[in-house]
């Protein structure tokens, strides 16, 4: 199994452009649809948390997903597979970054990139959004305009968000309703 974290996650971070966000939709499919190690319901409650954790979120995505299947081990194993890649992609374009900076074509090809990063961002914002009720959407584009248009800090929202889900969850417990 810890063999299996690694290789999932070697090949996400082998083949994913754009990131964090843009390696969500390919974990997503791996860990749920594919391998089936993690419930959809329990992968939102993880990228929640993998969102909330200081760092990348891909990289907290796969710490989480290999501790929830396979405890500590798992947890490295799927760190090394995530990161690994980039590691080592990172080091060859520092290595040899001074001769390729100013080649047109690894230029053009970074611009036609782009639109793809961008489609690899959306796509899992779109699946989370179709699982929210109508609540969900109210609060989620208060906290949104917040953020953008008065100046709040994004870290104030996320403590806000998650004293009201302590709180809501001790509520509903306290008067025998599901959380």
């Amino acid at each position: 199994m810890l063999w299996q974290l690694f290789i999932s996650f070697l090949k996400i971070g082998s083949f994913t452009f754009g990131g964090g966000y843009a390696m969500v939709p390919l974990i997503e499919r791996e860990v749920i649809e594919k391998k089936g190690w993690v419930a959809r319901e329990d992968f939102i409650d993880l990228l929640t948390l993998a969102q909330s954790a200081p760092g990348p979120i891909a990289l907290n995505t796969a710490v989480f997903v290999g501790y929830r299947t396979c405890g500590l081990a798992g947890a490295l194993s799927a760190l090394m597979g995530i990161v690994l890649p980039s590691f080592s992609i990172i080091l060859l374009v520092a290595i040899f970054f001074a001769d390729i900076r100013d080649n047109t074509v690894v230029d053009a090809a970074f611009k036609a990139m782009r639109p793809a990063v961008v489609a690899l961002i959306v796509a899992p914002i779109v699946g989370l959004a179709k699982s929210m009720n109508r609540w969900l959407w109210i609060v989620s584009a208060v906290v949104a305009l917040a953020i953008w248009h008065l100046g709040f800090s994004p870290v104030y929202l996320l403590v806000a968000g998650a004293a009201a889900g302590i709180l809501w969850s001790i509520y509903t417990v306290q008067r025998g309703g599901r959380r």
